[in-house]
C-alpha cells in the first residue's frame, strides 16, 4: 500500500514540476484561479505542504517559503525533502493533519495527491501552460472528495461548486466541484 502511494506522489508531483519549470521569468506574477493568489502563490502553497510533511517525517524543521527566496529553488528543495522522506520513513506514523491526527500514507494519499493534483491545474491555467491532468489521478481525487461535499465548503479550503454541462468530462466536473472555473 505505501509503494502505491509513493509512486502516485511522486507521479503527480514530477507533473506538477513539468508546470513549474515551463512558468517563464516573467510568469510568476500571473494570476492564479485561486482568489487572491498568484503563480508564485501557489508553488509557495504546494511547497510549504511538502517540506511540512517532508520534515515532519524527518523529525526536522519546518520553513516556510520566504517571500524574495528564488521560487524555483525553493520548491526543488521542497520537492526533494518531501521525496527523501517518503522513501526513508514509516507511512504508517501518525502526524497531524487537517483533521486531526491520520497516518502519513493517508495524509500523503489523500491530502497531498489531491492537493498537488488541484494546483497543478491552478499553475497551469495561471501561467499558460498543459491543462491537461493525469486522468487516474483526477478519478481517484474526484471520488474521494465528493463525500467531503459540505465539510470542503469553508473559507481557506474550496468555495462553491461551479455549474457544468451534465456531459462534461471528468476533469473539468472535478475542478469545478472544487470551485474552478473551467
Amino acid at each position: 500500500m505505501s509503494q502505491d502511494i509513493i509512486d502516485r506522489a511522486t507521479n503527480l508531483i514530477n507533473q506538477f514540476d513539468a508546470r513549474v519549470q515551463a512558468v517563464s521569468a516573467d510568469g510568476w506574477s500571473a494570476a492564479a484561479p485561486c482568489d487572491g493568489w498568484t503563480a508564485r502563490d501557489v508553488v509557495v502553497h504546494v511547497s510549504d505542504n511538502l517540506s511540512s510533511i517532508g520534515n515532519g517525517l524527518l523529525g526536522a524543521e519546518s520553513h516556510a517559503v520566504a517571500t524574495d527566496e528564488d521560487i524555483v529553488a525553493a520548491w526543488a528543495t521542497a520537492k526533494q525533502t518531501f521525496f527523501d522522506a517518503m522513501s526513508s520513513s514509516d507511512l504508517s506514523q501518525t502526524m497531524p493533519g487537517p483533521m486531526g491526527p491520520m497516518p502519513a500514507a493517508d495524509i500523503i494519499g489523500r491530502m497531498i495527491c489531491t492537493d498537488v493534483l488541484v494546483h497543478t491545474w491552478d499553475l497551469a491555467r495561471a501561467s499558460g501552460g498543459d491543462e491537461q491532468l493525469d486522468a487516474v489521478a483526477v478519478t481517484q481525487a474526484y471520488s474521494g472528495m465528493k463525500p467531503m461535499d459540505q465539510m470542503i465548503r469553508r473559507p481557506g479550503v474550496f468555495g462553491p461548486k461551479i455549474d457544468v454541462a451534465e456531459d462534461a468530462d471528468e476533469q473539468t466536473q472535478f475542478l469545478s466541484f472544487l470551485g474552478r472555473q473551467v
